[in-house]
């Protein structure tokens, strides 16, 4: 195939991509997600959050000069086409007064909640919410307060996790930042807590 028809397949093809690309609904922002979920780990766990791991977006481009023109021209297309798509990427709110609320409770309850993950009494569900690892092991005096200092922190998250998807006006979202938020629990977690791995065993970071 010569130049000339790679050049026109590219446009026929970004053409035809553009037309999709009008009746795509707004996508979950993952990487936004993940960013909003640190922040508020951070400020909720404070000087015990863990650093996010480093490292950078990689990328790599294969292909000769053929492929890099005919990119340019899709590129091209769908910017001049569809420029409206691209001013629809959501860009997510974590910052309403209920997710502040909620936030605020949450660092109030860390410093019971604390001592709890240090001895590994509590643990960080890979659901995105914290569990008591083994009761028996709870000193029978401080169960129902346990109990309830677990139970209070699971409806705080449960709540905000639905109030980011609302407050960005997509309810939908409500199970994707559940799951962002249970990966990112345990990935700022501290060395020696107590979490719930893919296979739901538990295992201590």
């Amino acid at each position: 195939m010569n130049t000339l028809s790679l050049m026109r397949a590219g446009c026929l093809a970004a053409i035809a991509l553009s037309a999709a690309c009008v009746t795509i609904n707004v996508y979950f922002p993952a990487a936004a997600a993940e960013k909003a979920a640190d922040r508020i780990i951070d400020d909720v766990w404070g000087d015990s959050a863990a650093p996010a791991p480093g490292g950078g977006e990689t990328s790599s481009l294969t292909g000769g000069t053929l492929l890099v023109a005919a990119a340019g021209a899709l590129k091209w297309t769908l910017d001049g086409l569809i420029p409206a798509a691209e001013a629809a990427e959501p860009n997510l709110d974590a910052t309403s007064p209920e997710i502040t609320r909620l936030k605020t409770q949450m660092e109030r309850r860390f410093t019971d909640l604390k001592p709890l993950l240090d001895q590994g009494l509590v643990g960080l569900g890979a659901d995105g919410f914290v569990a008591v690892r083994d009761p028996s092991a709870v000193p029978l005096a401080e169960r129902n307060r346990v109990r309830t200092l677990v139970g209070n922190e699971n409806a705080d998250r449960a709540a905000l996790y639905r109030e980011i998807a609302v407050a960005n006006g997509q309810p939908q979202w409500e199970t994707q930042i559940r799951e962002v938020f249970a990966g990112r629990w345990i990935a700022k977690a501290q060395p020696g807590w107590w979490y719930q791995n893919d296979s739901g065993a538990w295992a201590q970071k």
